[in-house]
């Protein structure tokens, strides 16, 4: 081969590489994009966060469901869906009410405030990622799941969360700040 064919290959493969990158950046950005705009929706309609619409969706799905159900179906661990609970449940859009064959477990409902929400509410994004995953063949679902972790391993700084919260909800301490700014940034007349 000529030192002009090796150095065309080369190129061909750098810009290949630069074009597969660019693909899964822009997947990357239209999945966020779509999240942040759901978020914003259900902000707007419901004032509800979009991990609280999604989690307070699925309870109306299935009534009477434990804080343990609602982590598997929502695909999040029981201690990051426990956090979105309690501000629905301070909120007054879910109760916890006891199991009638086990008083000591609690099961959680939708109360009228909750279906006055949910009326205004557009569906939760989240739904249809759930979906799009789901719909996934097995074997690509496997690998998609390897590869956002190794990504994730890269990206983040130091340790991972061993059960990273659920999608748009924020620390208390964070959502304060935001208030904070916002009222700061508001003109008093």
């Amino acid at each position: 081969m000529t030192g002009n064919r090796v150095q065309q290959r080369r190129q061909q493969r750098l810009a290949g590489r630069a074009a597969e990158i660019r693909g899964a950046l822009d997947a990357f950005r239209l999945i966020v994009q779509a999240l942040r705009i759901g978020a914003r929706e259900g902000e707007r309609r419901a004032g509800l966060s979009s991990a609280q619409l999604f989690a307070l969706q699925r309870i109306a799905e299935h009534p009477r469901a434990s804080i343990n159900d609602l982590a598997a179906l929502t695909f999040t661990h029981q201690s990051s869906v426990s956090v979105v609970i309690q501000r629905l449940v301070e909120r007054r859009l879910v109760a916890k009410v006891a199991a009638a064959d086990d008083r000591r477990r609690q099961l959680l409902a939708v109360t009228a405030r909750g279906r006055r929400s949910l009326q205004r509410a557009p569906a939760a994004v989240q739904e249809r990622l759930v979906a799009a995953v789901a719909a996934l063949p097995a074997n690509q679902r496997r690998m998609l799941a390897k590869s956002l972790r190794e990504i994730a391993r890269r990206i983040v700084p130091g340790k991972l969360a061993p059960h990273p919260p659920m999608l748009f909800e924020e620390a208390r301490s964070t959502q304060r700040k935001r208030r904070t700014q916002r009222k700061r940034r508001t003109p008093r007349h």
